[in-house]
């Protein structure tokens, strides 16, 4: 709770910042904050109750995803609508819960990646290369390295990290999710203010991978060198691809994480493998 995280801030040092995890906790919230420094996002609209997403839909053309504004994660609290005649929507947001939602617009994207990026008390700053990365049912799949993007988008991406960086006063790392389009410009789609399942290959590929830089970030000590060794693609165990373990662990040039969870159940994350390509 972001209470109890500004609680603390009064008598402790408390980072990330409590302001960061308050952004990041509401969809609105964290929309707003982007477009007001200037990162752009999806459009969007908050919804309370069944006028207002009608009238959202309307605004939309019929069209959007319907998200729960607080929790919900791997496609969790999401229902989609394409292409529906506005009006008639009475319940459905109480089959939501009842709680505070956002209709966001459909994107026209071509790819999606994200950028894992640190900050450190000093004001110091290291973004690793932005990963490509492939979900299945809202649950990420795969990140690729590199991404298949040109280097100005790379930059882009790069640099709103360090803009959003900046704004919230972050120590520590952060997860940055965006949409690219046609023409390589950028949408966020959300951001995650700590160590990021898409940056996960950074253990495997990197000398410093993202946990390492998050501790040293938050304890004040120099930041390491962001850079990338292998190229390579980290894959997620869901459920029942745990399985695959005797299998992976016969491959080469491949790192397993599994997490030790006794129980394999549908979209559940069991680990994940990074498979090492080319010598850089």
């Amino acid at each position: 709770p972001v209470m109890a995280a500004s609680a603390l801030a009064v008598t402790v040092p408390v980072y990330p910042p409590a302001r960061a995890l308050e952004v990041a906790q509401d969809r609105v919230a964290e929309k707003k904050f982007l477009n007001g420094i200037g990162v752009p996002t999806a459009d969007f609209c908050p919804v309370d109750n069944d006028d207002e997403l009608t009238a959202a839909l309307k605004k939309f053309d019929g069209s959007g995803i319907l998200k729960t504004r607080r929790m919900g994660y791997d496609g969790k609290g999401q229902r989609v609508f394409r292409n529906m005649e506005t009006g008639g929507f009475a319940g459905t947001c109480e089959t939501m819960g009842n709680v505070p939602l956002i209709l966001e617009s459909f994107v026209d994207f071509e790819r999606e990646i994200s950028v894992i990026a640190a900050r450190g008390m000093d004001g110091s700053l290291a973004a690793y290369d932005p990963a490509e990365n492939v979900h299945r049912d809202g649950i990420l799949h795969s990140s690729t390295l590199p991404a298949g993007i040109e280097s100005e988008t790379a930059a882009a991406a790069q640099a709103a990290a360090a803009k959003i960086l900046a704004a919230l006063d972050y120590v520590g790392v952060i997860g940055i999710e965006f949409f690219v389009l046609a023409d390589g410009s950028l949408l966020a789609n959300e951001i995650a203010p700590r160590v990021h399942n898409s940056g996960h290959w950074t253990e495997a590929a990197c000398i410093v991978s993202q946990f390492e830089q998050h501790i040293r970030a938050v304890a004040g000590l120099p930041l390491g060198n962001p850079g990338r060794h292998f190229d390579c693609v980290m894959e997620n165990l869901i459920g029942d691809d745990v399985l695959r373990v005797p299998a992976l662990l016969a491959e080469p040039d491949l790192m397993l994480h599994l997490y030790g969870k006794a129980e394999a159940r549908p979209g559940r994350k069991m680990g994940h493998f990074t498979r090492m390509s080319r010598h850089r």
